[in-house]
Protein backbone atom coordinates (compact mmCIF):
# COMPACT_ATOMS: atom_id res chain seq x y z
CA UNK A 1 0.00 0.00 0.00
CA UNK A 2 1.14 3.34 -1.02
CA UNK A 3 1.75 6.58 1.17
CA UNK A 4 -0.88 8.51 -0.61
CA UNK A 5 -3.66 5.41 -0.65
CA UNK A 6 -2.79 5.45 3.17
CA UNK A 7 -3.46 9.01 3.45
CA UNK A 8 -6.84 8.29 1.39
CA UNK A 9 -7.66 5.67 3.68
CA UNK A 10 -6.98 7.62 6.76
CA UNK A 11 -9.09 10.83 4.96
CA UNK A 12 -12.05 8.40 4.50
CA UNK A 13 -12.28 6.75 8.03
CA UNK A 14 -12.24 10.23 9.74
CA UNK A 15 -14.77 11.35 7.40
CA UNK A 16 -16.90 8.44 7.72
CA UNK A 17 -16.40 8.30 11.64
CA UNK A 18 -17.70 12.63 11.33
CA UNK A 19 -21.10 11.65 9.62
CA UNK A 20 -21.30 8.93 12.42
CA UNK A 21 -20.85 11.15 15.10
CA UNK A 22 -22.91 14.17 13.61
CA UNK A 23 -25.29 12.37 11.86
CA UNK A 24 -28.28 15.31 12.09
CA UNK A 25 -25.50 18.13 10.94
CA UNK A 26 -24.24 16.06 8.38
CA UNK A 27 -27.74 15.55 6.54
CA UNK A 28 -29.07 19.45 7.48
CA UNK A 29 -25.99 20.61 5.32
CA UNK A 30 -26.82 17.89 2.20
CA UNK A 31 -30.13 19.32 2.45
CA UNK A 32 -29.20 22.86 2.55
CA UNK A 33 -26.55 22.56 -0.70
CA UNK A 34 -29.39 20.30 -2.29
CA UNK A 35 -31.77 23.01 -2.14
CA UNK A 36 -29.36 25.50 -2.98
CA UNK A 37 -28.64 23.97 -6.17
CA UNK A 38 -32.30 23.26 -6.57
CA UNK A 39 -32.98 26.93 -6.40
CA UNK A 40 -30.11 27.64 -8.51
CA UNK A 41 -30.94 25.21 -11.35
CA UNK A 42 -34.41 26.33 -11.29
CA UNK A 43 -33.61 29.86 -11.82
CA UNK A 44 -31.43 28.74 -14.50
CA UNK A 45 -34.21 27.37 -15.76
CA UNK A 46 -36.39 30.71 -16.12
CA UNK A 47 -39.02 28.97 -14.64
CA UNK A 48 -42.62 30.83 -15.23
CA UNK A 49 -44.22 29.43 -11.80
CA UNK A 50 -47.25 30.40 -14.05
CA UNK A 51 -49.56 28.58 -11.66
CA UNK A 52 -48.59 30.27 -8.49
CA UNK A 53 -50.12 33.64 -10.76
CA UNK A 54 -53.05 31.94 -11.87
CA UNK A 55 -53.44 31.65 -7.98
CA UNK A 56 -53.01 35.21 -7.26
CA UNK A 57 -55.27 36.05 -10.49
CA UNK A 58 -57.92 33.95 -8.65
CA UNK A 59 -57.41 36.08 -5.44
CA UNK A 60 -57.83 39.79 -7.26
CA UNK A 61 -60.68 38.00 -8.63
CA UNK A 62 -62.52 37.52 -5.10
CA UNK A 63 -61.11 40.88 -4.13
CA UNK A 64 -62.89 42.88 -7.05
CA UNK A 65 -65.68 41.04 -7.15
CA UNK A 66 -65.21 39.74 -10.51
CA UNK A 67 -66.63 35.96 -11.97
CA UNK A 68 -64.28 33.74 -10.72
CA UNK A 69 -64.78 31.16 -13.97
CA UNK A 70 -64.47 33.48 -16.74
CA UNK A 71 -61.13 34.26 -15.59
CA UNK A 72 -58.09 34.15 -17.51
CA UNK A 73 -54.69 34.71 -16.42
CA UNK A 74 -50.75 34.91 -17.67
CA UNK A 75 -49.88 35.06 -20.89
CA UNK A 76 -51.50 31.21 -21.73
CA UNK A 77 -54.94 32.47 -20.86
CA UNK A 78 -55.82 29.73 -18.29
CA UNK A 79 -58.60 29.51 -16.26
CA UNK A 80 -59.92 28.70 -12.96
CA UNK A 81 -60.26 25.24 -12.47
CA UNK A 82 -60.67 24.87 -8.29
CA UNK A 83 -63.85 25.26 -6.22
CA UNK A 84 -64.00 28.67 -4.47
CA UNK A 85 -62.62 28.13 -1.23
CA UNK A 86 -59.17 27.54 -2.82
CA UNK A 87 -59.69 31.40 -4.46
CA UNK A 88 -60.56 32.56 -1.12
CA UNK A 89 -57.35 30.86 0.20
CA UNK A 90 -55.08 32.27 -2.15
CA UNK A 91 -56.25 36.03 -1.47
CA UNK A 92 -53.38 36.78 0.78
CA UNK A 93 -51.04 36.33 -2.96
CA UNK A 94 -52.37 39.58 -3.93
CA UNK A 95 -49.91 41.32 -1.24
CA UNK A 96 -46.66 40.48 -3.00
CA UNK A 97 -45.11 41.34 -5.80
CA UNK A 98 -44.74 39.08 -8.83
CA UNK A 99 -40.80 38.55 -8.00
CA UNK A 100 -41.69 37.88 -4.01
CA UNK A 101 -44.34 35.95 -4.56
CA UNK A 102 -41.79 33.48 -6.56
CA UNK A 103 -39.20 33.72 -4.00
CA UNK A 104 -42.16 32.97 -1.51
CA UNK A 105 -43.51 30.35 -2.93
CA UNK A 106 -40.41 27.91 -3.89
CA UNK A 107 -39.16 28.65 0.19
CA UNK A 108 -42.84 27.08 1.17
CA UNK A 109 -42.75 24.55 -1.17
CA UNK A 110 -39.28 23.05 -0.41
CA UNK A 111 -40.51 23.83 3.09
CA UNK A 112 -43.45 21.65 2.38
CA UNK A 113 -41.27 19.04 0.96
CA UNK A 114 -39.27 18.31 4.37
CA UNK A 115 -43.00 18.38 6.05
CA UNK A 116 -44.26 15.67 3.09
CA UNK A 117 -40.56 13.52 4.27
CA UNK A 118 -41.37 13.90 7.60
CA UNK A 119 -44.79 12.29 7.54
CA UNK A 120 -43.69 9.78 4.78
CA UNK A 121 -41.30 8.54 7.34
CA UNK A 122 -43.76 8.83 10.57
CA UNK A 123 -46.91 6.44 8.22
CA UNK A 124 -44.23 3.96 6.98
CA UNK A 125 -42.09 3.98 9.94
CA UNK A 126 -38.57 2.26 8.92
CA UNK A 127 -36.01 0.67 11.61
CA UNK A 128 -34.40 3.73 13.10
CA UNK A 129 -31.02 3.12 11.87
CA UNK A 130 -30.55 6.97 11.70
CA UNK A 131 -31.87 9.31 13.95
CA UNK A 132 -35.28 10.55 12.41
CA UNK A 133 -34.41 14.05 11.76
CA UNK A 134 -31.27 13.41 9.68
CA UNK A 135 -33.53 10.65 7.57
CA UNK A 136 -36.12 13.09 6.93
CA UNK A 137 -33.54 16.03 5.65
CA UNK A 138 -31.51 12.95 3.87
CA UNK A 139 -34.60 12.19 2.09
CA UNK A 140 -35.82 15.78 1.20
CA UNK A 141 -32.89 16.55 0.11
CA UNK A 142 -32.55 13.89 -2.37
CA UNK A 143 -36.58 13.27 -3.35
CA UNK A 144 -36.93 17.25 -4.59
CA UNK A 145 -34.96 16.44 -7.76
CA UNK A 146 -37.66 13.87 -8.73
CA UNK A 147 -39.91 15.10 -11.76
CA UNK A 148 -42.69 15.32 -9.61
CA UNK A 149 -41.41 17.65 -6.81
CA UNK A 150 -39.13 19.40 -9.61
CA UNK A 151 -42.57 20.13 -11.67
CA UNK A 152 -44.72 21.38 -8.83
CA UNK A 153 -42.27 23.96 -7.94
CA UNK A 154 -41.32 24.58 -11.63
CA UNK A 155 -45.07 26.17 -11.79
CA UNK A 156 -45.53 26.76 -8.58
CA UNK A 157 -48.26 24.24 -7.31
CA UNK A 158 -50.10 23.36 -4.68
CA UNK A 159 -49.28 19.75 -4.46
CA UNK A 160 -46.99 19.10 -1.40
CA UNK A 161 -49.60 21.51 0.41
CA UNK A 162 -52.40 18.59 -0.30
CA UNK A 163 -50.22 15.49 0.17
CA UNK A 164 -49.31 17.34 3.89
CA UNK A 165 -52.34 17.50 4.79
CA UNK A 166 -53.72 14.21 3.71
CA UNK A 167 -50.67 12.60 5.30
CA UNK A 168 -50.77 14.43 8.34
CA UNK A 169 -54.19 13.35 8.80
CA UNK A 170 -53.31 9.48 8.20
CA UNK A 171 -50.38 9.89 10.51
CA UNK A 172 -52.47 11.55 13.54
CA UNK A 173 -52.75 9.28 16.73
CA UNK A 174 -56.10 7.73 16.89
CA UNK A 175 -59.15 9.36 18.88
CA UNK A 176 -57.08 12.55 18.09
CA UNK A 177 -60.17 15.55 17.73
CA UNK A 178 -58.57 17.08 14.66
CA UNK A 179 -58.06 13.86 12.70
CA UNK A 180 -59.85 14.58 9.55
CA UNK A 181 -59.93 18.06 9.32
CA UNK A 182 -56.87 18.63 6.57
CA UNK A 183 -58.20 15.61 4.63
CA UNK A 184 -61.83 17.49 4.59
CA UNK A 185 -59.79 21.30 3.53
CA UNK A 186 -57.34 19.64 1.26
CA UNK A 187 -60.74 18.26 -0.46
CA UNK A 188 -62.21 21.67 -0.65
CA UNK A 189 -59.26 23.17 -2.58
CA UNK A 190 -58.51 20.24 -4.71
CA UNK A 191 -61.40 17.50 -4.90
CA UNK A 192 -59.24 14.62 -5.22
CA UNK A 193 -58.80 14.02 -2.13
CA UNK A 194 -62.58 12.91 -1.27
CA UNK A 195 -61.41 9.32 -2.32
CA UNK A 196 -59.83 9.77 0.82
CA UNK A 197 -62.88 10.67 2.67
CA UNK A 198 -64.86 7.79 0.86
CA UNK A 199 -61.71 4.83 1.44
CA UNK A 200 -62.06 5.98 5.47
CA UNK A 201 -65.77 5.89 5.55
CA UNK A 202 -65.61 2.36 4.06
CA UNK A 203 -63.03 1.15 6.13
CA UNK A 204 -65.06 2.43 9.23
CA UNK A 205 -68.72 0.39 8.02
CA UNK A 206 -66.15 -2.77 7.55
CA UNK A 207 -65.16 -2.50 10.88
CA UNK A 208 -68.13 -1.31 12.74
CA UNK A 209 -69.91 -4.89 10.64
CA UNK A 210 -66.74 -6.82 11.95
CA UNK A 211 -67.09 -5.86 15.50
CA UNK A 212 -70.93 -6.63 15.48
CA UNK A 213 -70.30 -9.96 14.19
CA UNK A 214 -67.38 -11.19 16.51
CA UNK A 215 -69.63 -9.92 19.51
CA UNK A 216 -72.29 -11.99 18.23
CA UNK A 217 -70.73 -15.28 16.97
CA UNK A 218 -68.74 -14.90 21.12
CA UNK A 219 -72.31 -14.95 22.45
CA UNK A 220 -73.35 -17.76 19.96
CA UNK A 221 -70.42 -19.66 21.19
CA UNK A 222 -70.60 -19.01 25.11
CA UNK A 223 -67.36 -18.21 25.30
CA UNK A 224 -65.70 -15.43 28.30
CA UNK A 225 -65.74 -13.21 25.38
CA UNK A 226 -68.97 -12.98 25.59
CA UNK A 227 -69.59 -11.42 28.77
CA UNK A 228 -67.03 -8.50 27.74
CA UNK A 229 -69.51 -5.00 27.01
CA UNK A 230 -70.75 -5.57 23.08
CA UNK A 231 -68.13 -3.35 20.53
CA UNK A 232 -70.36 -0.13 19.25
CA UNK A 233 -70.16 0.23 15.96
CA UNK A 234 -68.69 3.76 16.43
CA UNK A 235 -64.91 3.77 15.98
CA UNK A 236 -62.50 5.87 14.99
CA UNK A 237 -61.96 5.55 10.99
CA UNK A 238 -65.73 6.68 10.97
CA UNK A 239 -65.02 9.34 13.38
CA UNK A 240 -62.39 10.24 10.75
CA UNK A 241 -64.25 10.51 7.60
CA UNK A 242 -67.33 12.26 9.36
CA UNK A 243 -64.78 15.26 10.86
CA UNK A 244 -63.25 15.04 7.32
CA UNK A 245 -67.01 15.59 5.97
CA UNK A 246 -67.57 18.12 8.43
CA UNK A 247 -64.61 20.07 7.42
CA UNK A 248 -65.26 20.06 3.49
CA UNK A 249 -68.70 20.82 4.50
CA UNK A 250 -68.09 24.49 6.29
CA UNK A 251 -65.22 25.27 3.26
CA UNK A 252 -68.00 24.62 0.62
CA UNK A 253 -70.71 26.48 3.47
CA UNK A 254 -68.18 29.18 3.95
CA UNK A 255 -67.31 29.86 0.01
CA UNK A 256 -71.18 29.97 -0.56
CA UNK A 257 -71.82 32.89 1.82
CA UNK A 258 -68.50 34.15 0.64
CA UNK A 259 -69.22 34.09 -3.06
CA UNK A 260 -72.62 32.66 -3.71
CA UNK A 261 -72.62 33.27 -7.68
CA UNK A 262 -69.21 31.54 -8.21
CA UNK A 263 -69.82 28.75 -5.79
CA UNK A 264 -73.41 27.97 -7.63
CA UNK A 265 -71.93 27.75 -10.83
CA UNK A 266 -68.82 26.02 -9.97
CA UNK A 267 -71.07 22.77 -8.38
CA UNK A 268 -73.26 23.09 -11.33
CA UNK A 269 -71.62 23.85 -14.17
CA UNK A 270 -67.33 23.64 -13.82
CA UNK A 271 -67.40 20.78 -11.71
CA UNK A 272 -68.57 18.84 -15.05
CA UNK A 273 -66.66 20.36 -17.90
CA UNK A 274 -63.74 18.12 -17.71
CA UNK A 275 -62.00 19.33 -20.78
CA UNK A 276 -61.45 22.78 -18.69
CA UNK A 277 -58.10 21.82 -17.03
CA UNK A 278 -56.50 20.88 -20.40
CA UNK A 279 -56.25 18.93 -23.23
CA UNK A 280 -56.80 15.36 -22.05
CA UNK A 281 -53.70 13.83 -24.14
CA UNK A 282 -51.42 15.81 -23.04
CA UNK A 283 -48.18 14.37 -22.24
CA UNK A 284 -48.40 15.00 -18.64
CA UNK A 285 -52.01 14.12 -18.05
CA UNK A 286 -50.21 10.28 -16.41
CA UNK A 287 -53.44 8.19 -15.74
CA UNK A 288 -55.91 5.85 -17.40
CA UNK A 289 -57.70 8.27 -19.41
CA UNK A 290 -54.53 10.23 -20.74
CA UNK A 291 -53.02 7.01 -21.60
CA UNK A 292 -55.99 5.63 -23.69
CA UNK A 293 -56.62 9.03 -25.04
CA UNK A 294 -53.25 9.00 -26.59
CA UNK A 295 -53.46 5.18 -27.30
CA UNK A 296 -56.84 5.60 -29.28
CA UNK A 297 -56.04 9.18 -30.62
CA UNK A 298 -58.80 10.88 -29.67
CA UNK A 299 -59.37 13.12 -27.09
CA UNK A 300 -61.98 11.47 -25.86
CA UNK A 301 -61.89 7.93 -24.67
CA UNK A 302 -65.56 7.89 -23.93
CA UNK A 303 -66.46 4.37 -22.35
CA UNK A 304 -63.07 2.79 -22.30
CA UNK A 305 -62.33 4.69 -20.07
CA UNK A 306 -65.53 4.42 -18.12
CA UNK A 307 -65.05 1.32 -17.56
CA UNK A 308 -61.35 1.10 -16.95
CA UNK A 309 -62.02 4.21 -14.25
CA UNK A 310 -64.50 1.67 -12.89
CA UNK A 311 -62.45 -1.43 -12.41
CA UNK A 312 -59.41 0.34 -11.41
CA UNK A 313 -61.62 2.20 -8.77
CA UNK A 314 -63.16 -0.43 -6.98
CA UNK A 315 -60.05 -3.07 -7.15
CA UNK A 316 -57.92 -0.35 -6.02
CA UNK A 317 -60.64 1.22 -2.94
CA UNK A 318 -61.06 -2.71 -1.76
CA UNK A 319 -57.53 -3.28 -1.85
CA UNK A 320 -56.68 0.07 0.36
CA UNK A 321 -59.75 -1.31 2.39
CA UNK A 322 -58.83 -4.37 3.02
CA UNK A 323 -55.40 -3.21 4.11
CA UNK A 324 -56.31 -0.76 6.05
CA UNK A 325 -57.95 -3.59 8.05
CA UNK A 326 -55.19 -5.72 8.46
CA UNK A 327 -52.65 -6.08 11.01
CA UNK A 328 -48.89 -5.13 10.67
CA UNK A 329 -48.25 -8.98 11.95
CA UNK A 330 -49.90 -10.47 8.31
CA UNK A 331 -48.96 -7.76 6.55
CA UNK A 332 -45.58 -5.00 7.63
CA UNK A 333 -46.71 -1.47 7.39
CA UNK A 334 -50.48 -2.60 6.27
CA UNK A 335 -51.76 1.49 6.80
CA UNK A 336 -49.22 2.35 4.53
CA UNK A 337 -49.97 0.15 1.76
CA UNK A 338 -53.89 1.19 2.36
CA UNK A 339 -52.89 5.02 2.25
CA UNK A 340 -50.47 4.43 -0.73
CA UNK A 341 -53.27 2.43 -2.72
CA UNK A 342 -55.78 4.82 -1.79
CA UNK A 343 -53.24 7.26 -3.47
CA UNK A 344 -52.56 5.97 -6.55
CA UNK A 345 -56.08 4.76 -6.78
CA UNK A 346 -57.04 8.64 -7.12
CA UNK A 347 -54.33 9.49 -9.40
CA UNK A 348 -55.33 7.10 -11.86
CA UNK A 349 -59.25 7.66 -12.15
CA UNK A 350 -59.27 11.30 -12.14
CA UNK A 351 -60.17 12.53 -15.28
CA UNK A 352 -56.80 15.08 -14.88
CA UNK A 353 -53.59 13.85 -12.79
CA UNK A 354 -51.23 16.09 -14.22
CA UNK A 355 -46.92 14.68 -13.58
CA UNK A 356 -46.39 16.97 -11.03
CA UNK A 357 -49.94 15.39 -8.94
CA UNK A 358 -47.56 12.88 -8.00
CA UNK A 359 -45.42 14.00 -5.58
CA UNK A 360 -47.34 10.83 -3.85
CA UNK A 361 -43.90 9.04 -5.63
CA UNK A 362 -42.04 10.19 -2.44
CA UNK A 363 -43.70 7.94 0.36
CA UNK A 364 -44.07 5.54 -2.42
CA UNK A 365 -40.70 4.52 -3.24
CA UNK A 366 -40.09 5.16 0.25
CA UNK A 367 -42.62 2.34 1.56
CA UNK A 368 -40.76 -0.09 -1.69
CA UNK A 369 -37.09 0.65 -0.48
CA UNK A 370 -38.62 -0.33 3.35
CA UNK A 371 -40.10 -3.50 1.91
CA UNK A 372 -37.17 -4.21 -0.56
CA UNK A 373 -34.86 -4.07 2.76
CA UNK A 374 -37.11 -6.46 4.57
CA UNK A 375 -37.47 -8.83 2.25
CA UNK A 376 -33.61 -8.57 0.53
CA UNK A 377 -34.11 -9.89 -2.69
CA UNK A 378 -32.97 -9.22 -6.37
CA UNK A 379 -35.99 -8.80 -7.36
CA UNK A 380 -37.99 -6.07 -4.93
CA UNK A 381 -34.48 -4.20 -5.32
CA UNK A 382 -34.88 -4.15 -8.94
CA UNK A 383 -38.22 -2.82 -8.81
CA UNK A 384 -37.77 0.15 -5.72
CA UNK A 385 -34.72 1.09 -7.83
CA UNK A 386 -36.33 1.14 -11.26
CA UNK A 387 -38.97 2.96 -9.76
CA UNK A 388 -37.03 5.66 -8.31
CA UNK A 389 -35.40 6.26 -11.33
CA UNK A 390 -38.38 6.65 -13.71
CA UNK A 391 -39.78 9.01 -11.13
CA UNK A 392 -36.32 11.59 -11.71
CA UNK A 393 -35.84 10.42 -15.24
CA UNK A 394 -38.45 13.18 -16.65
CA UNK A 395 -39.22 10.57 -19.33
CA UNK A 396 -42.63 12.09 -19.28
CA UNK A 397 -41.68 14.57 -21.55
CA UNK A 398 -38.98 13.13 -23.63
CA UNK A 399 -41.72 12.36 -26.69
CA UNK A 400 -42.46 15.19 -28.45
CA UNK A 401 -45.67 17.60 -26.71
CA UNK A 402 -47.32 20.54 -27.74
CA UNK A 403 -50.27 22.07 -26.97
CA UNK A 404 -51.59 24.28 -30.03
CA UNK A 405 -50.62 21.37 -32.34
CA UNK A 406 -51.61 18.30 -30.39
CA UNK A 407 -49.21 16.08 -31.52
CA UNK A 408 -49.70 13.65 -28.94
CA UNK A 409 -53.06 12.93 -30.81
CA UNK A 410 -50.39 11.55 -33.24
CA UNK A 411 -48.13 9.07 -31.17
CA UNK A 412 -46.41 5.82 -32.33
CA UNK A 413 -46.01 2.93 -30.23
CA UNK A 414 -42.96 3.71 -28.94
CA UNK A 415 -44.22 7.17 -27.99
CA UNK A 416 -47.01 6.35 -25.95
CA UNK A 417 -44.95 4.12 -23.86
CA UNK A 418 -42.71 6.86 -22.90
CA UNK A 419 -46.31 9.02 -22.16
CA UNK A 420 -47.89 6.30 -20.04
CA UNK A 421 -44.74 5.53 -17.78
CA UNK A 422 -46.76 7.07 -14.13
CA UNK A 423 -50.06 5.45 -15.02
CA UNK A 424 -47.80 2.00 -15.73
CA UNK A 425 -46.17 2.39 -12.48
CA UNK A 426 -49.38 3.06 -10.98
CA UNK A 427 -50.90 -0.13 -12.76
CA UNK A 428 -48.24 -2.46 -11.35
CA UNK A 429 -48.19 -0.76 -7.62
CA UNK A 430 -51.57 -1.66 -7.33
CA UNK A 431 -51.33 -5.18 -8.63
CA UNK A 432 -48.53 -5.58 -6.33
CA UNK A 433 -50.49 -4.39 -3.51
CA UNK A 434 -53.14 -6.61 -4.52
CA UNK A 435 -50.99 -9.31 -4.75
CA UNK A 436 -49.75 -8.76 -0.85
CA UNK A 437 -53.04 -7.59 0.85
CA UNK A 438 -55.17 -10.64 -0.35
CA UNK A 439 -52.67 -13.39 1.15
CA UNK A 440 -53.06 -10.98 3.98
CA UNK A 441 -56.30 -10.76 4.66
CA UNK A 442 -57.03 -14.62 4.40
CA UNK A 443 -53.86 -15.83 6.39
CA UNK A 444 -55.06 -16.57 10.36
CA UNK A 445 -54.08 -14.16 12.12
CA UNK A 446 -51.28 -14.46 15.19
CA UNK A 447 -53.58 -13.49 17.90
CA UNK A 448 -56.71 -16.26 16.72
CA UNK A 449 -58.35 -18.23 19.78
CA UNK A 450 -60.80 -16.93 22.32
CA UNK A 451 -58.21 -13.58 23.32
CA UNK A 452 -57.64 -12.66 19.37
CA UNK A 453 -61.37 -13.22 19.10
CA UNK A 454 -62.07 -10.37 21.76
CA UNK A 455 -59.34 -8.48 20.05
CA UNK A 456 -60.72 -8.79 17.06
CA UNK A 457 -63.72 -7.17 18.08
CA UNK A 458 -62.13 -3.95 19.05
CA UNK A 459 -60.35 -4.10 15.49
CA UNK A 460 -57.06 -5.49 14.53
CA UNK A 461 -55.12 -2.27 15.91
CA UNK A 462 -56.01 -3.55 19.23
CA UNK A 463 -53.59 -6.25 19.27
CA UNK A 464 -50.40 -4.23 18.66
CA UNK A 465 -51.57 -0.48 20.18
CA UNK A 466 -49.03 1.22 21.87
CA UNK A 467 -49.59 5.02 22.92
CA UNK A 468 -46.57 6.14 21.20
CA UNK A 469 -47.60 4.98 18.29
CA UNK A 470 -49.64 6.96 15.50
CA UNK A 471 -52.77 6.33 13.70
CA UNK A 472 -51.07 4.95 10.35
CA UNK A 473 -49.26 2.14 12.70
CA UNK A 474 -52.12 1.05 14.62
Amino acid sequence: MTATQTITDSRIHRARAFVLRRPVLCAAVFCLLSFTGFWIAQRAAQVSMVDLLVYRAEGWTVRNAQDLYDMRATQHNLPNTYPPFAALVFTPLTMMGTGLLRTVGTAVNLGLMVAVAHLSLRLIDPPARVPRPAAVLALAAVAVWCEPVWTTLRYGQINLLVTALVLGDLTRRAGHRWAGVGTGIATGIKLTPGLFVVFLGLAGLFLGLRRLWAAGAARGRGEPGSRLPRRRFWNDHLRRAGVATAAFALTVAFSALALPHDSRRFWTEVLFATDRPGDVEGAGNQNLKGALARILHTPDPGMWWLMAAALVGCAGLATAVAAQLTDDGRLPNARAWAALTCAVTALMVSPVSWSHHWVWAVPMVLLLAVEAVRRRTAGWTAWTVMTGLLFCSFMVWYAPHSRPTRVELHQNPAQMLLTAVYPLIGIAFLGVAAYLTLPAVRRPWEGSGTVGRQLAATGPDAARRRPERVYARG
